[in-house]
């Protein structure tokens, strides 16, 4: 019997051995992890600090060069408004950045399109510079031929003009809004909330809820969001002792269900409609429509039973 207990007494501190070892190895890897994970974290740090300095950098170079176009085509009789607007929107931006102390990912994504379109528009100018350099060398050394010379002057004025406008063009397209996360919601008597395809009885109101997508070309400034419920008979919902009213969408005025002022400011704001029609919804499709300065911002559907 003694040497029974003799023989499991070496089994169990043999045991406990390795279980201290394996507590033992499993703190050695959990301060392994920590410390690649705090390695890998000061990495990114390091990374996005680099990235932001680069572009303070980038910014300031620009602005030196906005400085120097702004001179070359004042000097040349161009218009420089634009670019004086411009400058003025380059040194917020500079301001701000000083006064970031951490960068983030989002900051650099942020500057690196704001950078981008900076040295696009310097691009632009260039053109714009040879060509009025062009235009002031016919009209010094072209002494013959004054009517031909009028005529030359015309058309580079209405070329820089068309390309003046095509440009603006491609900015307020570019600056347009959209919307996502886009859903429609049905508010029960009893407060129940329902997403997708409902039955009218479970309908007494309806939630639209969405995202405005971010768009760092489109301006911080008041707008009008409005929301078009439409009927599957192609009707649009409307009361306007509720707050409905009409646009003018695609050149025709229309009626809008509901509307509310905000001031964009390009953070992915959620905005949400609380529309009572006061009577049942028809069975059918009905469509969702989101709005703002004429044009449709994004579009959805839901189903009544």
């Amino acid at each position: 019997m003694n040497k029974e207990i003799k023989e499991v007494e070496p089994e169990k501190k043999k045991s406990r051995s390795l279980y201290v070892a394996a507590i033992v190895l499993l703190g050695i890897i959990l301060a392994f992890k920590f410390y690649f994970d705090y390695q890998d974290k000061k990495e990114m740090e390091v990374f996005y600090q680099s990235e932001m300095d680069a572009a303070e950098v980038k910014l300031a170079n620009i602005s030196a060069e906005l400085d120097q176009k702004i001179f070359e085509i004042d000097s040349l009789g161009g218009t420089v408004a634009d670019l004086i607007a411009v400058k003025e929107e380059l040194e917020i931006e500079r301001g701000q950045l000083q006064n970031t102390r951490k960068a983030n990912r989002e900051l650099i994504q942020r500057l690196r399109a704001k950078t981008d379109g900076y040295e696009e528009l310097l691009k632009v100018k260039d053109e714009e510079i040879e060509d009025l350099k062009a235009i002031n060398q016919e009209l010094l050394t072209e002494n013959t031929g004054l009517k031909t010379e009028k005529n030359q002057l015309n058309q580079s004025i209405n070329e820089l003009s068309e390309t003046k406008q095509e440009l603006e063009v491609k900015v307020a397209v570019a600056s347009r809004l959209e919307v996502e996360n886009l859903k429609v919601i049905a508010i029960a008597r009893n407060g129940k909330e329902r997403e997708g395809s409902f039955r009218s009885r479970q309908v007494s109101q309806l939630k639209v809820q969405f995202n405005i997508s971010e768009n760092n070309v489109a301006p911080i400034e008041t707008k009008d969001i409005m929301i078009r419920v439409i009927d599957p008979n192609g009707q649009v919902v409307f009361d306007v002792a509720k707050g409905s009213g009409t646009v003018m969408l695609d050149g025709k005025e229309e009626f809008y269900t509901s509307v509310q002022t905000i001031v964009f400011d390009n953070t992915r704001q959620q905005l949400s409609f609380i529309y009572d029609k006061g009577s049942e919804y028809k069975a059918g499709e009905y469509r969702i429509e989101a709005l703002t300065d004429g044009y449709k911002m994004g579009i959805s559907t839901f189903t009544v039973k």
